[in-house]
């Protein structure tokens, strides 16, 4: 590249049109420019790249608990998280990810702390590169039933169950599945710990997002595409007004269904 013959703007579209490790490639000859605006542009593509090496390496320390796995021998590798224990509404789901080794996916992290466009911008990029997706959905009917901790080691079991490639080896979240006969790791906060774990983690919170959008058009008046069944202020203040719906859990409300029954008023079921 030839700078002299270049304005800033077109050096700059050059600049974005290449990949960030090639910018090393370009930087000591924009910092050396005589023109200013130039040597700036240089720095701040530096930085750039400073920023991504950075990432690279937090995303290497993701792989920790999968690459001893590895090296003990273990070649499928299954994270397993969910995403919908605490709403009043909806049901549990459960993701089991097995990732191709050493991975490098830009921005991966606990779901909940990525925003709605970059999760869904990396569940795309999970699902082209994954091994294996299971998915685990339970109802709210069964989470009334059984109650939201076994329902969702029920969750998870059936996103196992549906891997494509059976895991030799599954990292939980926080979990310990019994009745399967896989070696497993819970780990405490593994969506921070595991790339694994995180991707399950987005994969279940974009997926119950998506289910939670469509029970939004059935049920408009509680306001399901804002707050996902979660117990905001608006979603309480619609259950007092409309009442339960089908996909509401009974089991998370008894005080407000007390209330309601004390008050001899109608509710709806």
């Amino acid at each position: 590249m030839n700078l002299k013959n270049l304005k800033v703007k077109e050096i700059d579209h050059h600049m974005n049109q290449v990949s960030v490790e090639e910018y090393m490639k370009y930087v000591p000859l924009l910092e050396k420019d005589e023109r200013e605006s130039v040597k700036k542009l240089g720095k701040r593509f530096e930085k750039k790249y400073e920023k991504f090496l950075e990432e690279k390496e937090r995303v290497k320390k993701l792989w920790t608990y999968e690459n001893r796995l590895i090296s003990a021998g273990y070649k499928m590798i299954a994270g397993i998280d969910e995403a919908g224990r605490g709403p009043l509404a909806g049901p549990v789901v459960a993701a089991a990810v097995i990732l191709p080794p050493n991975l490098f996916i830009e921005g991966i992290n606990d779901s909940k702390k990525i925003s709605l466009k970059k999760r869904e911008a990396l569940f795309k990029i999970i699902a082209e590169k994954a091994l294996g997706i299971g998915i685990g959905i339970i109802d709210n009917e069964m989470i009334d039933e059984v109650n939201i901790l076994n329902a969702t080691k029920m969750a998870m079991k059936r996103a196992v169950e549906k891997i494509s490639i059976p895991p030799q080896y599954l990292l939980i979240d926080a979990v310990n599945l019994a009745d399967i006969n896989i070696k497993q790791t819970g780990i405490n906060k593994g969506d921070s710990l595991s790339i694994s774990i995180a991707a399950a983690s987005i994969v279940a919170k974009v997926t119950r997002d998506k289910i939670m959008d469509r029970f939004h058009r059935i049920y408009p008046q509680y306001g399901l595409i804002h707050h996902k069944g979660y117990g905001t202020k608006e979603h309480y203040e619609n259950i007092k007004k409309y009442g339960l719906s089908p996909i509401h859990r009974k089991s998370f409300l008894k005080n407000i269904i007390g209330d309601r029954k004390n008050e001899n008023k109608s509710w709806k079921l």
